[in-house]
């Protein structure tokens, strides 16, 4: 198993933003976190990270206790979301390098280089990440969160700021490095087309709790809703029913 997580919680305040969490994610597995705005789904991932601590529960990451092997689990897990800028006064390539440095990755220049190419940086290297566009950005984002081949990947809304074309590339981009590396995905969307694509598991989220769970292409079906996004909004608008 890549990632376990058992009865996890948060409060706010007084607010509960995650109540008794538990899910895993098995090797070479994309589980699709998905939720209205609120629901829970950012905090989970940066439980994980370490950006947040847990008031109770227990995270385990490739068989190893999260809170005891932090340093080590770390090296083998890798992010990438939007809201996350990279330095904006480095350029392509200079961030690439400086947080492969981070992760201590062998051949490192090899590693940059397979990188801009797979995802079509290598005229942008030598230009400040400050000034790409949106979508030239979270393709810097992605080939960072890969410089270290992690092992666990924490996707949050990867492709939101690309066009349907790229976005497709960048979802194969994905899922074919799942398939090469074994590795599980947690990916966070509010595509519902990109969750049917991509995931092959989805938990809906709703006040930090799990409603429902299961395949993205046969929900749907089972609760007589015509696709995921109607499936999506009744879980949003009606979490009592379920």
């Amino acid at each position: 198993m890549i990632l376990e997580i058992e009865n996890l919680m948060k409060k706010f305040d007084r607010t509960k933003g995650i109540s008794c969490l538990s899910f895993s994610v098995k090797k070479g597995e994309i589980v699709g976190l998905l939720g209205p705005n609120g629901a829970g789904k950012t905090t989970t991932i940066h439980i994980i990270l370490g950006v947040l601590e847990s008031d109770a529960g227990f995270i385990s990451i490739l068989g190893k206790d999260l809170k005891q092997h932090r340093k080590s689990i770390m090296k083998k897990v890798s992010f990438s979301a939007g809201y996350a800028q990279l330095p904006g006064n480095l350029t392509v390539w200079q961030n690439l390098y400086i947080f492969g440095l981070l992760y201590g990755v062998k051949k490192l220049k090899n590693r940059i280089n397979f990188l801009l190419k797979e995802f079509n940086l290598e005229e942008l290297a030598h230009i400040k990440s400050g000034v790409l566009s949106a979508g030239e950005q979270t393709r810097l984002h992605l080939a960072k969160a890969l410089i270290n081949s992690p092992q666990l990947l924490l996707l949050d809304e990867p492709t939101a700021s690309l066009d349907p074309n790229t976005a497709h590339i960048i979802r194969q981009k994905i899922r074919d490095y799942v398939v090469s590396s074994s590795a599980g995905v947690l990916w966070t969307s509010h595509n519902m087309h990109e969750v049917e694509a991509v995931c092959d598991r989805v938990l809906f989220l709703s006040r930090g709790k799990i409603l429902l769970e299961g395949d993205p292409r046969k929900l749907p079906v089972e609760y007589e809703k015509k696709n995921l996004e109607e499936l999506f909004i009744t879980v949003a608008k009606e979490p009592g029913f379920f």
